[in-house]
């Protein structure tokens, strides 16, 4: 499976934006999916994942403010009250198996990544 993810951008505190990926080649159906971000000198660090199409799971630092969610071929991440700190590249992921959600090495495709900055 290709992932292709987009809507990244500016936004200021406070603001929303939602990121999209999109699958081709495979259904992405029987895959676990996962956004991970990676801000400027730090690790990649997981942020949501969704598992059997409803499970959802989150990191504590977005947890309440992100939402993820599927439609057909399409993972979104729907961010509101933004923060400086949200600021990264944001990469969309997808494992065939659901174990350790929030290990990135789990995970054998990925996306491009797309970048969010927020400014305070």
């Amino acid at each position: 499976v290709q992932l292709q993810a987009s809507g990244g951008g500016s936004v200021q505190a406070g603001g929303s934006l939602r990121l999209s990926c999109t699958a081709s080649g495979h259904s992405f159906r029987s895959y676990s999916k996962a956004w991970f971000r990676q801000a400027p000198g730090a690790e990649r660090e997981f942020v949501a994942a969704i598992r059997w199409g409803s499970n959802e799971y989150y990191s504590d630092s977005v947890k309440g403010r992100f939402t993820i969610s599927t439609a057909k071929n399409t993972m979104y991440l729907q961010m509101n009250s933004l923060k400086p700190e949200d600021t990264a590249v944001y990469y969309c992921a997808a494992q065939l198996a659901g174990s350790e959600y929030q290990d990135r090495k789990k995970y054998g495709y990925w996306g491009q990544g797309t970048e969010l900055t927020v400014s305070s």
